[in-house]
């Protein structure tokens, strides 16, 4: 049996006290691709499904997660660029929740010491935006639909 370069994992393993959304969405800059006559990048694409990919900063919301693992960056592939809906909430951030997510572990040597890492990336469409939450307030990580 062949081992699986990406592997499913549930939002609730990924961000167990829920996720936070920091800025927008913004497409995947390919660097390996020659650069535009404007000296941007060009998209990069994924490579299974062909389409552009889309990278967004998420908030782990797990008091465990040491430093360098508070902000996550998490790739998805879709044909169109995702909207993020109003936040609604007293926070600045706003709470998301995954569907479909897939993690790639390897290993990031770029620095003085190689470390294991494992970026999450979304299976198409995008993301799903918890719908707002009833009256009662809580905690924006617990609960969301």
């Amino acid at each position: 049996m062949a081992i699986a370069k990406r592997f499913a994992i549930a939002h609730e393993s990924a961000f167990r006290n829920g996720a936070l959304l920091r800025g927008g969405v913004e497409p995947v800059a390919d660097f390996n691709a020659e650069a535009l006559a404007d000296g941007s990048r060009p998209q990069q694409r994924d490579k299974e499904t062909g389409l552009p990919l889309w990278q967004c900063t998420v908030i782990d919301m797990d008091d465990d997660a040491g430093r360098r693992d508070i902000g996550v960056s998490v790739k998805f592939a879709a044909a169109v660029e995702p909207t993020v809906p109003k936040n609604n909430t007293p926070f600045p951030w706003t709470p998301v929740r995954f569907e479909g997510l897939t993690v790639l572990p390897y290993i990031e040597d770029s620095g003085n010491r190689p470390r294991s890492t494992s970026p999450l990336t979304k299976s198409p469409p995008g993301c799903a935006w918890p719908r707002p939450r009833s009256a009662g307030g809580g905690w924006p990580g617990k609960g969301l639909a």
